[in-house]
């Protein structure tokens, strides 16, 4: 008896040691300075809290028991509801509290040749991921992404827009900078503002600011923006296969969003209606059976699939994927290539 607790013992400090090894290595590796040891134990807690969800759901992957595989991440030592109350700037609610400017309904066209799989990537129409860092501005990503896109397919122009532009100035549209915001209202702003700004004239700074848009450093404008009819996963295929890319809301609070890795995410506890992040759908495809929505975070390419989610397809609006979908409408010709370089 006496050796078995011996043992046990043994086993226990081995375990203490290497979660203590692993938080060292986490902090080294996302450069993590602490204000203060409290603090610093505090998230050495919530980091080994996160490490057995983590570690619990990928046992049940290995099983076959779900479809996707978690990792943790830059987000490790970060209890889900401070998470939660910091990335998830989608605010829903600002519907029922503004006037949000309704967008031309999305036609669908019967003779509509839809391709078995999209990324828009591969066409160069997307941007590089970017990082929202501690700021409540996925909508403001969400909404450049997506006009990023479609300037570059109706303008043959590549350019990188300012989401800081978006969070300073849009706040009479009913926005609220990091603390919240609708793709559509920004959408809207950039219209009868004739423009917004490009990143390298505005650079980001992840917190609210005066507005400091100039006219000469516009980089792209929209004529309004085309929503897609609520719930509709098809009518979201032929959109994001037609037109380019969407802006759209997902219900990300679940903590297994926040440690994403790779596969099809499908979470059952989603809501559709309670929605709280918004992202950019930039294609569909397969994956092992598996069909899928790929999906554009702003969390950096630290997070999921270098910066991307494989979100499940046709599976009856999970997490809300096809809920409130929008697209903004860039007007103008395509530029030749030498009007383009020349523009760049």
């Amino acid at each position: 008896m006496k050796v078995f607790l011996v043992a046990a013992a043994c086993l226990t400090l081995v375990y203490i040691a290497e979660a203590a090894s692993e938080f060292t290595r986490f902090k080294s590796q996302y450069r993590k300075d602490y204000p203060s040891d409290s603090v610093e134990r505090y998230r050495k807690k919530v980091y080994k809290q996160n490490e057995k969800f983590v570690r619990e759901h990928n046992e049940r992957y290995e099983r076959g028991e779900v479809t996707y595989k978690m990792a943790l991440n830059h987000l490790a030592d970060m209890h889900p509801r401070e998470f939660m109350a910091t990335f998830l700037g989608f605010n829903r609610s600002l519907r029922a509290t503004n006037k949000v400017p309704e967008g031309i309904p999305f036609r669908h066209n019967k003779d509509a040749v839809i391709q078995k799989e999209v990324d828009w990537r591969q066409k160069g129409a997307i941007s590089p991921v970017k990082d929202q860092g501690h700021c409540g501005s996925c909508w403001a990503f969400s909404s450049t992404g997506a006009l990023e896109a479609h300037t570059f397919l109706k303008k043959g122009r590549r350019v990188s827009l300012s989401e800081q532009n978006l969070i300073d100035c849009s706040l009479n549209y009913g926005n609220n900078g990091c603390e919240g915001g609708l793709m559509e209202q920004a959408f809207q702003y950039v219209r009868d503002n004739d423009g917004i700004d490009t990143e390298e004239a505005y650079p980001y700074e992840g917190e609210d600011s005066e507005c400091r848009f100039k006219k000469n450093n516009v980089g792209a404008t929209d004529a309004g923006f085309v929503t897609i009819p609520s719930g509709d996963e098809q009518a979201l295929m032929e959109a994001v296969a037609t037109q380019g890319p969407l802006s759209i809301a997902i219900d990300a609070s679940n903590p297994s969003f926040q440690f994403y890795s790779e596969g099809v995410y499908y979470e059952p506890e989603c809501s559709s209606a309670q929605l709280d992040h918004g992202v950019l759908l930039v294609g569909y495809g397969v994956e092992k059976d598996q069909k899928y929505w790929l999906v554009k975070n702003s969390w950096s390419e630290q997070w999921g699939e270098n910066g991307y989610i494989k979100m499940a397809r046709n599976k009856d609006n999970n997490c809300g994927i096809a809920t409130q979908a929008s697209f903004p409408i860039v007007e103008g010709g395509r530029q030749s290539s030498e009007e383009s370089s020349e523009s760049s």
